[in-house]
């Protein structure tokens, strides 16, 4: 179902797209753009909410995936990495400056010699809480005026499309 009178900036692309490529194709690339786009809003408004807590996405990704898990709040480093996308070395920065700041403490794992531990301090569950409240304000103001409705039959229709192609991905 084409929603025609609604218009985004991505429309403006549509003709010329479909002008050099068949009509699966066009519907293809209108919906990664849209996707990328709306990506990049909420990123955007999360980095600016976060930039007041003094923290970057990825710090913000690590505080909130082991506030996640619950109670002792605590993760490996490769379970961070594979919850996150993110790799090895990546999150090993990342972990340093959360370090640092004191927000997460590094230990011994005792059912594995081998690893560590990465552990959220009482100072970092207070950022992470902070640092949620600061996403769901982004979260909203991204999606002011939206109904909730559209949302919700958004998120549905993107988590049947990343089913079948985030297995490809594996």
């Amino acid at each position: 179902m084409r929603h025609e009178g609604v218009r985004d900036e991505v429309d403006a692309f549509v003709p010329g797209w479909g002008a050099e490529m068949p009509p699966e194709a066009v519907a293809a690339v209108e919906f990664s753009k849209r996707v990328s786009r709306i990506g990049g809003l909420f990123e955007q408004a999360i980095r600016a909410e976060l930039a007041e807590l003094g923290l970057t996405y990825a710090e913000f990704d690590v505080l909130v995936a082991l506030r996640r898990v619950g109670e002792p709040y605590h993760l490996t480093p490769s379970e961070l990495s594979r919850s996150l996308f993110l790799t090895s070395g990546g999150i090993s920065n990342v972990l340093q400056r959360l370090t640092g700041v004191g927000y997460v403490e590094r230990g011994a794992n005792p059912g594995d010699r081998r690893s560590r531990w990465v552990r959220l301090t009482e100072e970092g569950l207070e950022v992470a809480g902070k640092a949620l409240d600061a996403s769901a304000r982004a979260h909203r103001e991204v999606l002011s005026g939206v109904p909730p409705e559209a949302v919700r039959n958004a998120a549905d229709a993107l988590r049947e499309v990343l089913a079948i192609v985030g297995r490809r991905s594996r």
